[in-house]
């Protein structure tokens, strides 16, 4: 692990207690997903490449390491390390990309990973105040950044993050159709 890479893993931890707490979310959980989740960042795109044939993952993360480090991290992590909560290896395998229907462990550690202290890019000031004020409103500002940012730049955009802010819309549609 690099110095860089160290440093990002503990400002995602420390960022992912302080939404723990906010959002009442088990602060353990929390802290080993967070440490885990670019378990596999640094590692070469041949050697991930290897990954993605031997654990008979989706061709499309063969070269491309953004997205495929987390896969690999929680295949290892259950297999490897006999982690078998699924909401901890979710967290860890959808950080970069987020799913339809994230638990709330899942969308800490994918916006601790977002917003932590050391990252910075256009809108993130926002993210971070929302952070602090509701969840849902924090990943879909996050997730709509990140379709933004993918498309302007013509590269592969992963469908669970499509499918992950259209099912915070409607979660978020549905809870004001009810508190109407």
């Amino acid at each position: 692990m690099t110095e860089k890479r160290r440093i990002h893993t503990y400002a995602v931890v420390e960022e992912a207690r302080k939404l723990s707490r906010r959002y009442g979310e088990d602060m353990e959980k929390a802290e080993l997903a967070a440490l885990c989740h670019d378990f596999f960042r640094g590692v070469s795109e041949t050697s991930l490449n290897g990954y993605v044939r031997q654990l008979a993952l989706a061709p499309v993360y063969l070269n491309n390491a953004n997205l495929a480090h987390s896969k690999i991290a929680a295949v290892i992590l259950e297999r490897e390390y006999d982690i078998k909560d699924q909401d901890i290896l979710n967290a860890v395998r959808f950080h970069t990309t987020g799913r339809a229907n994230m638990s709330r462990l899942e969308k800490i550690i994918y916006l601790a990973d977002a917003i932590e202290p050391n990252r910075s890019y256009p809108g993130i000031e926002e993210i971070r105040e929302l952070a602090g004020q509701d969840l849902d409103r924090a990943c879909l500002a996050s997730l709509e950044h990140s379709i933004e940012y993918v498309n302007c730049r013509g590269l592969y955009l992963d469908q669970n993050t499509v499918m992950a802010r259209d099912s915070l819309i409607n979660s978020m549609e549905r809870k004001e159709k009810t508190n109407e």
